[in-house]
Order: C-alpha cells, then sequence, then structure tokens
C-alpha cells in the first residue's frame, strides 16, 4: 500500500468518526513521513486536541517541529507531552519525552 492509498484510507475513515484520535494521528503522521511537517504539525495538534493525554502526539509533533527547526516549539512540546504522559500514567512515553528533551537541548 502506497502512503497515497493509506492518507485515503484514514482520511476516508475520518469522515465517519472525525473525532477519532487513531486517524488524526495517522494522518500526522503520513504526512510526517512524507516531509511534509508543517502539515503534520496541524495534524499532530488536532490529534492532541482529542486526546490530549497521549504523550506520542506531542513526541513526534516535537520531532516534526525539530525537523523544520523549530527547536523552541519542540521543546514546548515535549513540555507538554511530558506532562500529558504524566496524567495518562504512560511510564514508558514520559522517558521518551525525557530522552528527546535531552536530545533537543543539548
Amino acid at each position: 500500500m502506497t502512503q497515497s492509498d493509506r492518507l485515503t484510507r484514514l482520511l476516508s475513515m475520518l469522515e465517519a468518526e472525525p473525532d477519532d484520535p487513531f486517524c488524526l494521528y495517522g494522518i500526522a503522521q503520513e504526512h510526517a513521513n512524507a516531509g511534509d511537517h508543517e502539515t503534520a504539525v496541524s495534524w499532530y495538534d488536532k490529534a492532541i486536541a482529542v486526546d490530549p493525554d497521549d504523550g506520542y502526539h506531542y513526541f513526534h509533533k516535537a520531532r516534526s517541529l525539530e525537523s523544520i527547526e523549530r527547536i523552541d516549539a519542540a521543546l514546548a512540546t515535549v513540555d507538554a507531552g511530558l506532562a500529558a504522559a504524566r496524567r495518562g500514567g504512560d511510564a514508558h512515553a514520559v522517558s521518551e519525552l525525557d530522552a528527546l528533551r535531552e536530545e533537543l537541548s543539548g
């Protein structure tokens, strides 16, 4: 399945359930994987709005921000993600976000 096929399928699924965080996140990931990080960031924001306690939405948004050299915004996103992951009780996401914070700060 091509990236275009996956994106088309995700957009179709989203029509049926507009607040599906999995679809929103998946659409963001497809744009990020295609190198369209500006668009990916806006889709990550939509996923975060629907599911604000999922640390991975923030992690991948921060990676996209890093890719477009918006390091301050990436760090702020990591901080928000750490709070979200802690709220959600996701120790693994906290660990990955901590490591990303170190990487971005160094």
